[in-house]
């Protein structure tokens, strides 16, 4: 190669020497190419093979390339749901000496989709409600850490399946801007503006192709993230008075919080001169209260509405087994010892890649609670999992990765999320 190529990485791997940066990205042969399912991009995009690993490529300006791995690092301090950076490539040059374009190296996100792999057919009005109710989530993380996002879109998003749900990732930083001193209300308000139109568009664009279901409504869907938004930023941030005689309801505000899956760091509680009012207002709001208890539990890192779901059943295998008085962190052990656990090792090899541990414990304890309600008894736990195993997670498409055929024009099997205990597999043409 010639020239003098410059990666900027935190944590330098030496495989990137081993990628084609002497040939424009769209020249790269499939030695190199990971085929998986990608969302629009005004850039050029191809997923590689690194280290074992899988990577996204994007081909942009050294100036856009650098700020936006940068921002994508300081989101991740700030413990925001995004893409790992890995490296910024420039001064690429080909065998001739001619410059080539930078590129930015990010980590392809494990068991993520993009909205347009998300479904087989038709895309139905719940589960768009869904993918927009989780970018609502996203969007106000990103506003209460003084994030403006500038391209709100279900395209530079990632979507990973949360206990019936979705978590939603950022994908594209190009155009966000942190500012320390916290957004304005115009700036949050541009943003939402923003999101709303483009889901518009996005749904719209399905509709032409006949990708989604007659019902849909994809105006009707996009004002939905207006919705979502306004009633969560106005619970996470908004001030709340009452009587000194009903302080109870400053444990129920706590409680509400805790239940979207948010911790408290401060709560400012003022009393009037009279002291028959109070005024309780949060001060910083901190996603992911489920994620650190069953984490600080078990060690098992899962999304919140998982790890929401591992945490009842946790607490329920407590209470049926006469161990609620019992310390909190040695009965945790016990259920992962002897519950979650053995549900991950029954796991067939060749199938641990369709689904995420904590997603399959989820799905198994939906399957079993079916079960249940059809025979009209409780299922042993070991019956359930035999008939998950071979009636459901056997027939769901891989959702770790997909590394074969190569990149270009093929058949890959997407499974239906709507409703994947009743409707069937189907092959979907995907051009990526």
């Amino acid at each position: 190669m010639r020239g003098s190529l410059n990666i900027t990485s935190a944590t330098a791997d030496p495989a990137l020497l081993d990628l084609p940066w002497d040939q424009p990205l769209d020249d790269w042969s499939n030695e190199y190419i990971a085929a998986l399912p990608k969302g629009i991009s005004r850039h050029l995009v191809r997923f590689a093979h690194l280290s074992g690993r899988v990577v996204a490529i994007k081909e942009t300006t050294e100036v856009m390339a650098k700020g936006e791995y940068e921002m994508l690092r300081t989101l991740q301090r700030l413990e925001v749901p995004c893409v790992e950076p890995v490296a910024v490539v420039s001064n690429r040059t080909d065998p001739e000496g001619d410059l080539l374009a930078p590129a930015l190296v990010t980590r392809h996100l494990r068991f993520s989709l993009p909205y347009r792999a998300l479904f087989s057919q038709t895309l139905r009005p719940e589960t768009a409600t869904r993918l927009v109710d989780a970018l609502a989530v996203l969007l106000v993380r990103l506003h209460i850490i003084g994030f403006f996002w500038g391209d709100v879109s279900l395209s530079n998003t990632l979507f990973r399946r949360d206990a019936g749900a979705f978590a939603a990732y950022l994908v594209d930083a190009e155009t966000g801007q942190l500012y320390s001193g916290g957004l304005s209300n115009g700036q949050r308000e541009n943003d939402l503006e923003i999101a709303r139109v483009n889901i518009a568009g996005e749904l719209m664009d399905l509709e032409a192709g006949g990708k989604v279901a007659d019902e849909l409504d994809p105006i009707r869907i996009s004002n939905g993230i207006v919705d979502a938004y306004r009633s969560l930023w106005t619970e996470l941030t908004g001030s709340e008075s009452f009587s000194s005689s009903e302080r109870w309801r400053i444990n129920e505000r706590v409680d509400r919080l805790n239940a979207l899956g948010f911790d408290i760091d401060e709560l400012a509680i003022r009393t009037t001169d009279e002291g028959s009012t109070v005024r309780i207002q949060p001060k910083v709001v901190d996603a992911g209260h489920h994620q650190r208890r069953l984490l600080r539990l078990t060690g098992l890192d899962a999304e919140e509405n998982q790890a929401r779901r591992l945490l009842n059943d946790l607490d329920s295998y407590s209470a049926s087994y006469g161990k609620s008085d019992l310390d909190e962190e040695m009965v945790a052990h016990e259920w992962q010892a002897r519950v979650f656990e053995p549900v991950v090792r029954a796991i067939p090899v060749e199938l641990r890649g369709k689904l995420e541990p904590a997603e399959v414990f989820h799905q198994l304890l939906e399957h079993r609670w079916y079960l249940a309600q059809n025979a009209g008894h409780d299922i042993p736990l070991a019956e359930a999992v035999t008939s998950y195993i071979n009636d459901i997670l056997r027939h769901r498409r891989d959702e770790a990765t997909m590394i074969d055929p190569p990149t270009g024009t093929f058949t890959v099997p997407i499974d239906v999320i709507d409703d994947p205990e009743t409707e069937p597999d189907a092959d979907w043409r995907l051009t990526v």
